[in-house]
């Protein structure tokens, strides 16, 4: 059941009704947490299973460590914690990857048959990073320990994060829940829009695009270098309109249910530098690694050659976390040099002029999104190959990545020159209702042949 399948539309409907006709904050977050485990059953109920381990874990521990003072017994109690929902997390995502690669790498294939082959539980990585924020930022005497089973239950399985996000923090998130929060006609308005547009970005846009970008990485060497550039580039616009898009309907979701789970892109295309890319794209999990992972490790603090391994280190991380496969290890990578790169650049006092900047920042993110979209190495370096030594091969110019491309192009020059503000529709603006009507009916007649689920339901 996702976002834009009909059965989810009921779902919403329903569940919208159910907390306008139920008084009481409590019977209220009962109904929605109610929702939410019948939301993530429906795909699968074994894995249930698996975010109540780490629900309860977490809760126990947190009241734990709101009562311990002694700080061996706190170091152990966040052990316990975090190797919990990491052994979880490793044994369903990454078991097979570091068995078949440890494989690989000695010529030992006996060690296939050790193999689990098991279904990656959807929002796993994002439910467990949800958790373990939780439990540092109480370790750390930022937070408080949440003593409500029903609150805490419900931060970590709201329905409309635990797939594929934002990482929601538990500073933030708990809070709202004390509060008799519900679906007020603004906040059902300003859900909805969001609704729509994250719901045109997917499907009208994202999957048009997917349907080129598949058939041209799937047989790169067929077509000629032009098409190619427009095959990576058309994949730079579907990533990410199929996870802003994403994301703008887990918040419209959300705020239609009375809740802020804050923003998670800030037109990333418009970054000057890699670095400011990376504070506009996945803003979640950018800054979760940064408060988690980056300060721990000491951040910019420890010199030059430390701060260059912490850089690369996290984002060998982040590609990992983005999926058990060495191409996304390699993206991380390739992300965490160009970050230590940039970092030093600014610390040496030069400038690039800001389009001079831009374009690099985009040629070096769309060769990164070529070892993210290629299936393996091969593929990976058979398209750079072809983006960057002329390659003879089949033109194929698709008419709707040229419209996508200068479409876009158009709604940043609005946006970085603040020029109008007609691409944010305004709720009092008189044409935003006729828009999102529009969309809505291009949703529905141009929509793709056969079912494209998000792409970072992968993750």
């Amino acid at each position: 059941m996702l976002f834009f399948q009909l059965e989810f539309i009921i779902f919403l409907a329903i569940l919208i009704v159910l907390r306008g006709i139920i008084k009481g904050n409590a019977q209220r977050k009962a109904v929605l947490l109610a929702a939410s485990y019948y939301f993530y059953a429906f795909i699968d109920y074994r894995w249930l299973s698996l975010v109540l381990i780490s629900t309860f874990t977490d809760y126990i521990v947190g009241l734990a460590l709101s009562s311990c003072e002694n700080k061996l017994k706190r170091k152990l109690l966040l052990i316990i914690s975090l190797s919990t929902n990491l052994c979880i997390l490793c044994l369903f995502k990454y078991y097979d990857f570091f068995v078949s690669s440890f494989a690989a790498l000695f010529y030992m294939s006996t060690w296939n048959q050790y193999l689990l082959h098991i279904a990656l539980p959807l929002g796993i990585s994002y439910y467990t990073f949800q958790t373990m924020n939780y439990t540092i930022d109480v370790y750390r005497r930022k937070s408080e320990a949440c003593r409500s089973i029903l609150d805490y239950s419900l931060f970590v399985c709201f329905f409309p994060s635990i797939l594929s996000g934002p990482i929601v923090r538990a500073s933030s998130f708990l809070p709202q829940l004390k509060v008799d929060s519900h679906s007020n006609l603004g906040n059902l308005t300003r859900g909805l829009r969001l609704f729509i547009m994250g719901l045109f970005l997917k499907i009208f846009m994202a999957d048009r695009l997917g349907m080129f970008v598949d058939v041209v990485f799937e047989s790169p060497g067929v077509f000629d270098s032009l098409t190619v550039w427009l095959a990576v580039l058309s994949y730079t616009l579907q990533i990410y309109f199929d996870f802003a898009g994403y994301s703008d309907m887990a918040i419209g979701v959300a705020k239609m249910l009375g809740y802020d789970i804050g923003i998670n892109f800030n037109y990333p295309y418009l970054a000057g530098s890699i670095s400011e890319f990376w504070k506009r794209w996945h803003i979640s999990l950018s800054t979760w690694i940064r408060d988690y992972l980056y300060f721990p490790l000491g951040g910019s603090r420890k010199g030059g050659l430390r701060t260059i391994f912490n850089l690369v280190f996290v984002m060998l991380l982040c590609g990992l976390w983005h999926g058990a496969s060495w191409t996304f290890v390699l993206w991380g990578g390739y992300h965490g040099v160009a970050l230590a790169v940039n970092r030093f650049w600014s610390k040496s006092g030069m400038k690039l002029p800001r389009l001079a900047g831009w374009v690099l920042t985009m040629l070096v993110v769309m060769v990164g999104w070529v070892f993210f979209r290629s299936p393996d190495m091969t593929h990976a370096s058979l398209i750079l190959r072809q983006m960057f030594l002329p390659h003879p091969g089949t033109g194929w110019i698709f008419p709707f990545a040229i419209f996508a491309v200068l479409a876009t192009a158009l709604v940043h020059v609005v946006e970085y020159t603040d020029l109008l503000d007609v691409h944010r529709l305004p709720l009092r603006a008189w044409y935003t209702p006729a828009i999102l009507f529009s969309m809505l009916w291009m949703v529905v007649i141009f929509h793709p042949e056969g079912f494209r689920p998000f792409v970072y339901l992968n993750f």
